[in-house]
């Protein structure tokens, strides 16, 4: 029975996992959100600033590079550049 459980666990908790970032990702309204929201994800950040009015962040995963640019007023992102 446990071994039943943890394996209906595993399978519901996979697609959370598997979240990447798009333009529809909301990652919060402060440095302080976007950072956390990011690292729960499992992007390492680099550095974050606030910068013409938007947040901007600068990531690494899975060895490749990352800067988000994030709406304060929606917390969206509004430009994601990978390199």
């Amino acid at each position: 029975m446990r071994k039943f459980a943890l394996i209906t666990l595993l399978a519901l908790a996979t697609p959370a996992l598997a979240l990447d970032l798009d333009t529809d990702t909301v990652l919060g309204t402060t440095i302080e959100q976007a950072q956390a929201a990011l690292t729960e994800m499992g992007y390492e950040v680099r550095k974050a600033e606030m910068e013409d009015g938007k947040i901007e962040v600068y990531f690494i995963k899975d060895g490749k590079m990352g800067e988000a640019h994030v709406s304060a007023e929606t917390g969206k992102i509004t430009k994601l550049e990978m390199k």
